[in-house]
């Protein structure tokens, strides 16, 4: 059935999400009263959260095994109803049949690469803290190509999933796919749930893609909030160790500061809020720190004394490919679409609304509270680096950690780690522990070499 709506007027699933659940106002500048019921299903997230990651990996990577799998199997299903409906087709066509022309616009590649950095979790930090609990001797590659290959195969399961319900939903309602696709919450929240009504069993399809999306969105706080623990943990070990005593209180206070600052997002004028971080802090700072991650890494470290670090670790060195790419092309490519989108750089709306001047200039201030970590790290660096002169510290603050300087890091190394096995299950291997053949989990590796400066 075709329902004839004049230009005005909003179907029921928009307006009950954004009059009756949002209470959405005129704009930023009216943030509105707490939505309550929203406030309190936030604090049951982070709740849940907190209660996933209080006892460390070990209690974490058994809940992972279902919000991972769960996914999947939700997407699957979605696949398999959304093939079985009238213009399904017309909607995977419209996903995979490219349009040459947009290459030329600069959010194309913004939003490509946010997409990509936001699903493998590159810049974020995640990757390196879960890594951390690794064996020493683990085949990183194998690991590498398999997380690669198998984000992709999600992004076009996804894809194919969901295009193929748009396209029915276009089909139902006599309207070309372009005209029913949305940006944002609003696809998930307005276009979804509105597909969802005409199909059959829609009251089951709809738990479960909404439950997939809850598994989701806890399964990546799993990862964010690791790094600040760990990073915690790593850089203050003796005053978490004096003041707080527990690595439970750690995690309880990083979720509470977390459930504070994102209640804002759950305002009246929440919406707005959330649209303008995710807006300056999913792309641009991403890129950011990426770029001079990979400079870091492969220019001031050396990508050659990389390779030898990870033959030394797994037995294999890594292919010529790698070292290109990490030297040329990574960096090359990070650059270029962060310039690219500068240069066609236009002020951020959100569905006609155009933001204030002043809301701006707050999200380019969000986004700059994590790209000076960098300058304000560098400034550290050298000032705490050994030289007479300024030129001096900054040459050595160049150079990579010696192995006389490592060892006064053994100490509350090897405490905190022991308190990991003790209360986590961890299987992480210190310096420490590899030196003096001490393993947490049994298994020989090689002790650690360092190279002299």
């Amino acid at each position: 059935m075709v329902v004839a709506r004049s230009n005005n007027s909003i179907s029921p699933t928009e307006d009950f999400f954004e009059s009756r659940l949002l209470q959405k106002t005129s704009g930023i500048d009216s943030p509105g009263a707490l939505k309550w019921d929203l406030a309190l299903i936030l604090l049951f997230c982070w709740i849940l959260v907190y209660f996933c990651l209080w006892k460390g990996p070990k209690l974490t990577g058994k809940v992972v095994y279902f919000t991972v799998t769960f996914p999947y199997l939700v997407l699957l299903v979605l696949l398999i109803r959304g093939l079985t409906l009238p213009g399904a087709v017309n909607g995977i066509l419209y996903f995979i049949v490219p349009r040459w022309e947009l290459l030329l616009n600069a959010n194309v590649w913004v939003n490509a690469a946010a997409q990509t950095f936001n699903s493998l979790g590159i810049a974020f930090g995640g990757i390196i803290t879960m890594s951390s609990y690794n064996k020493r001797n683990n085949r990183i590659l194998k690991d590498v190509l398999a997380i690669g290959l198998l984000d992709a195969f999600t992004c076009v399961l996804a894809g194919f999933a969901i295009f193929s319900i748009l396209g029915y939903l276009a089909h139902n309602q006599g309207k070309d796919v372009h005209d029913v696709v949305k940006e944002g919450p609003g696809l998930v929240f307005i276009i979804y749930p509105e597909a969802f009504t005409s199909m059959p069993v829609s009251p089951l399809i709809s738990v479960l893609f909404f439950l997939m999306l809850i598994t989701l969105g806890i399964d990546s706080q799993f990862a964010s909030v690791e790094v600040i623990v760990t990073t915690i943990q790593d850089h203050f070990s003796l005053q978490v160790k004096k003041y707080l005593k527990r690595k439970e209180i750690l995690v309880l206070l990083v979720c509470l500061i977390s459930f504070l600052c994102g209640l804002p997002n759950v305002t009246q004028g929440g919406i707005y809020f959330f649209q303008l971080i995710d807006n300056f802090s999913s792309a641009m700072s991403l890129m950011y720190l990426a770029f001079f991650e990979v400079i870091a890494i492969t220019w001031i470290y050396g990508a050659r004394r990389l390779a030898k670090d990870v033959e030394m670790m797994t037995g294999v060195r890594p292919n010529i490919f790698f070292v290109v790419c990490w030297y040329v092309f990574s960096p090359l490519l990070i650059l270029g679409i962060w310039i690219f989108s500068l240069v066609q750089y236009t002020p951020f709306s959100m569905a006609g609304y155009e933001y204030p001047g002043w809301a701006i200039g707050l999200g380019w201030f969000l986004a700059a509270l994590s790209i000076v970590c960098i300058p304000a790290g560098m400034i550290h660096a050298v000032l705490n680096s050994k030289g007479q002169s300024l030129w001096q510290k900054f040459l050595n603050a160049l150079k990579p950690v010696s192995e006389e300087e490592t060892t006064t890091m053994t100490s509350y190394t090897k405490e905190r780690d022991v308190e990991d096995v003790r209360y986590n299950g961890s299987t992480r291997a210190t310096k420490f522990q590899e030196e003096h053949h001490e393993y947490p989990n049994g298994s020989p590796v090689k002790p650690l070499s360092y190279t002299k400066v």
